[in-house]
């Protein structure tokens, strides 16, 4: 009898050694999975290197031209074949904001170039130039992926389109309210389809609007050693 009672009481304090234990690791598990959560929204809107990297700093300069196979495709309609075709553009943005995620960081575009540009609109014999005008612009980039291209203090956005014609150089000057596009953490790309611009000036060769197509990427941090990719958060 006393041989069992004992046993009894061994089982038992086990048991209770195991619960403890059990609450104990469970608890540790809880807290790590808490800090971790913590850490993981103490993110940054833009990190470099990888999703969980460090913060991107104010004032790092980032830059990225066309995806490998991709081009510029500026059209007269939505989607149509008709228009101008370009196979190099870069673009350069300084940062002015990147708080905690969830949130909208800031950046100031301060360079868009445009080159290998051909057209297929009727009259015209080639692309002497496009150039961004009113530089800088104001950009947001949204937890999620958005980003938006707005007005700087300069004014509206604005594109001087130079063509070559059948009659002489002739140009051609666009304008926008914003530019819409959408960011991949996937190749660190960005990407615009279908924005619209419409012409302020030029002769009736200049198509009446443009639609902006173009995918970048991937964006680069230049002011951190190798360049590394840019993530949204």
């Amino acid at each position: 009898m006393g041989t069992r009672t004992g046993l009894r009481r061994t089982v038992l304090a086990a048991a209770g050694v195991s619960a403890a234990v059990a609450l104990l690791t469970t608890g540790t598990a809880s807290a790590t999975g808490t800090a971790s959560a913590a850490g993981a929204a103490a993110a940054n809107v833009l990190t470099y290197g990888s999703a969980a990297g460090s913060a991107v700093a104010v004032g790092d300069v980032f830059t990225s031209s066309l995806s490998s196979g991709a081009s510029v495709a500026i059209r007269t309609t939505a989607g149509g074949s008709t228009g101008i075709t370009c196979t190099a553009s870069q673009f350069t943005a300084t940062v002015t904001g990147n708080p905690a995620a969830p949130g909208t960081a800031t950046e100031s575009l301060t360079a868009h170039t445009f080159g290998g540009c051909t057209s297929n609109i009727l009259g015209t014999t080639g692309v002497q130039s496009i150039t961004v005008d009113r530089l800088p612009y104001n950009t947001t980039v949204t937890s999620g992926g958005p980003l938006t291209v707005g007005a700087g203090a300069a004014g509206a956005l604005q594109t001087t389109v130079k063509l070559n014609t059948l009659l002489g150089l002739t140009t051609c000057v666009y304008t926008s309210t914003g530019l819409s596009g959408a960011t991949s953490n996937t190749d660190n790309s960005i990407t615009f389809t279908n924005q619209l611009f419409s012409k302020s000036s030029g002769p009736a060769t200049c198509p009446g609007s443009s639609y902006f197509s173009a995918k970048y990427g991937p964006v680069k941090d230049t002011s951190q050693s190798g360049s590394p990719s840019v993530f949204v958060n």
